[in-house]
């Protein structure tokens, strides 16, 4: 019974109050985090990210109170603080196979580096809150949604390379020749710079997978229209290299 009472002893009552602020304070930057997310129609949201910065803070804010572990009676002898950078170790790790889970690869696209990348910055700043450090992890989250929100038009606005990823099947007798198919899509803005040649065997067509970059943001509907008039082409795929 008295290893019991211990659990509720006025002592663990107030070190439990004072993780409990720290779970509610990473909740609430995971949740916004999230929200960022999830108002661009990403798959990790804010139940995602909460989550996510709330475990990390959970973990690395028991490290603080070694001395109230197991109701007290548990590390008797323990002087100062636990060493945090096992469980920080181990989050580490956790975070980067969910990281993992929301990379996506459509064909040549790659989809969903943003969001790891976020998912990682939420748990880094669920271990700072976990620490007590309010002020940084305040400082990191505007920062990380900053990037999230404001990078992005910036990068548009700087000078850049679109890349796309062109699929063409023709029929094999109606095939065009490389240099035909290099000066149609220049005339588009685009340029190849890379390439690959399929024929399928038995089915009689010729595929030819072409990845082009373009100055600035070109549109490819101009492109797309003068591929849709071609009468040899049979089948086509215009997809962005990534989102």
């Amino acid at each position: 019974m008295d290893l019991l009472r211990s659990y509720w002893s006025p002592a663990e009552l107030v070190t439990n109050g004072l993780i409990l602020l720290h779970l509610l304070g990473a909740l609430a930057v995971g949740l916004l985090l999230g929200y960022e997310r999830s108002y661009h129609g990403r798959a990790a949201g804010m139940r995602t990210y909460g989550l996510v910065c709330l475990a990390s803070a959970a973990l690395t804010v028991v490290n603080a109170y070694p001395a109230m572990w197991y109701g007290g009676m548990g590390s008797e002898g323990a002087a100062g603080a636990g060493d945090p950078t096992r469980v920080i170790q181990g989050i580490v790790t956790g975070i980067g196979f969910l990281g993992a889970g929301v990379i996506m690869r459509e064909g040549l696209s790659i989809r969903g580096l943003s969001t790891a990348a976020s998912i990682w910055a939420t748990s880094a700043i669920g271990i700072i809150i976990g620490l007590g450090f309010y002020a940084v992890a305040i400082a990191a989250a505007l920062l990380t949604i900053l990037v999230m929100s404001l990078l992005r038009p910036i990068e548009r606005l700087l000078p850049h390379r679109s890349v796309v990823h062109l699929t063409l099947v023709f029929p094999r007798d109606k095939a065009p020749p490389p240099d035909e198919l290099r000066a149609q899509v220049a005339r588009h803005g685009f340029e190849v710079v890379d390439w690959a040649f399929h024929l399928a065997n038995g089915s009689g067509q010729f595929e030819c997978q072409l990845v082009l970059q373009g100055k600035g943001d070109l549109d490819p509907m101009i492109l797309v229209a003068a591929l849709a008039s071609t009468d040899a082409l049979v089948e086509f795929k215009l997809s962005p290299s990534r989102i």
